[in-house]
């Protein structure tokens, strides 16, 4: 019995290495290609756009991670922590995001915040005020990037830091407590 179950782990190690491979080997290719055929398209890439397209890169992963930090702890500790009128909407409320694939809602977003959305035209009609006369902020910037993408993946730090915060004791709030001190210090 032993020797089936290794010779069966054998041929599954086997065939997921395969797949591995199959799915790797365009990776791979592209990286050879960059290494060894150099005909100066690696240079013409930093001398133009590549150096631009990394500093947006790091940009947005460490804003999004901020955002996302922050939103999903602080939202979590304060649904587990405090009791508020709708906390109990909002323990489900803010989980939401995640039913909705991420480039719908930054279509979606955009389409409702750009020049001709629904935000912006009724803003103009309820002032009469003109295009040019008021400052709307961008939406199709790396900000507006950042912040589509906290509002799409906070619940994921928001879900662990929900859990983490329920298994916490609460013995420590009952002790500062007794030392005469509330919840907040």
């Amino acid at each position: 019995m032993k020797g089936k179950l290794i010779k069966n782990t054998n041929k599954l190690s086997f065939i997921a290495f395969l797949l591995v491979v199959l799915l790797i080997s365009p990776i791979l290719s592209v990286i050879a290609s960059t290494i060894y055929y150099d005909n100066g398209t690696i240079m013409h890439m930093f001398r133009t756009n590549l150096t631009d397209y990394l500093a947006n890169t790091v940009i947005l992963a460490f804003g999004v991670g901020l955002g996302v930090v922050v939103t999903g702890s602080v939202s979590a500790w304060l649904v587990v922590m405090c009791d508020f009128p709708g906390r109990r909407f909002f323990e489900w409320a803010l989980v939401v995001p995640l039913a909705i694939p991420a480039y719908i809602i930054a279509y979606a977003y955009t389409d409702f915040l750009s020049h001709s959305g629904i935000v912006q035209s009724a803003f103009r009609g309820i002032t009469g005020l003109g295009p040019r006369d008021y400052w709307f902020p961008n939406v199709r910037s790396i900000e507006g990037a950042i912040a589509m993408f906290t509002l799409v993946l906070y619940p994921y730090v928001y879900l662990l830091a929900r859990t983490a915060f329920l298994r916490q004791s609460s013995d420590y709030i009952a002790v500062s407590r007794t030392l005469g001190y509330d919840a907040y210090g």
